[in-house]
């Protein structure tokens, strides 16, 4: 398995998620509107805001965490079984941690 690859698609996404998160956190960081309809508005666009946010939060951790599989040398190996995860599943998700077998059993 080509290690250095996945971790340079995990390095790229990594920035990606880093960036994204900044600009939503600038973006939450902006002072209200004065305007009680734009106030409302402005409120249901932070609420997806932060879901968005949660998210990328808990797909950088992952990535994290496939980065140090990388240098301890278990990258591509279920945490739950031990079994290889397939190229397949590592190229749709490269930060997988389980095998498609035991992300079925979740």
């Amino acid at each position: 398995m080509d290690t250095h690859h996945y971790q340079q698609v995990l390095e790229a996404r990594r920035n990606e998620l880093d960036r994204r998160l900044h600009k939503i956190e600038a973006d939450l960081d902006q002072p209200c509107n004065p305007d009680d309809d734009d106030r409302a508005i402005e409120r249901n666009n932070d609420e997806v805001l932060e879901s968005l946010g949660e998210a990328g939060q808990k797909e950088l951790a992952s990535i994290e965490a496939a980065l140090a599989r990388i240098q301890a040398g278990t990258f591509g190996t279920c945490v739950r079984c031990g079994e290889p995860i397939s190229e397949a599943r590592l190229a749709s998700v490269p930060h997988a941690a389980l095998c498609c077998t035991c992300m079925k059993e979740q």
